[in-house]
């Protein structure tokens, strides 16, 4: 069986909107793109691109799911083989589940709200 580690940046239940701002990720562990085996918080010390980057290498992400992140950290974490998933925002369990399902795309605004009654 093949595992899949997914990191997220969070603060609470969302997506932290910053990649350089971060202080805990959440790290998914699945097989297959189906329910999650493991799941676990980590937290920094403090905000550190450079460290949540060494952080995602030790844990051997295989993808990240993030908010805003620097040019030079993307393409670093391209450069080591993790698929990025850039410019979400939103809920963390929302945009998993679309990782499940294949329908992230990177800059998915992933919140609920109403527009003339409707939840859109």
């Amino acid at each position: 069986m093949t595992l899949h580690k997914l990191a997220i940046p969070i603060l609470g239940e969302e997506i932290v909107p910053r990649f350089d701002l971060s202080t805990e990720v959440i790290i998914l562990t699945t097989a297959k793109r189906s329910d999650i085996q493991d799941k676990k918080i980590i937290v920094l010390p403090r905000s550190s691109p450079d460290e949540l980057c060494h952080t995602l290498l030790v844990q051997e992400i295989n993808t990240l799911i993030c908010g805003a992140i620097e040019d030079e950290y993307y393409e670093f974490l391209k450069w080591k083989k993790i698929e990025v998933f850039d410019g979400v925002s939103g809920a963390w369990p929302l945009a998993f589940e679309r990782w499940q399902t294949q329908t992230l795309i990177p800059g998915d605004i992933l919140f609920t709200r109403m527009l003339e009654g409707y939840l859109i």
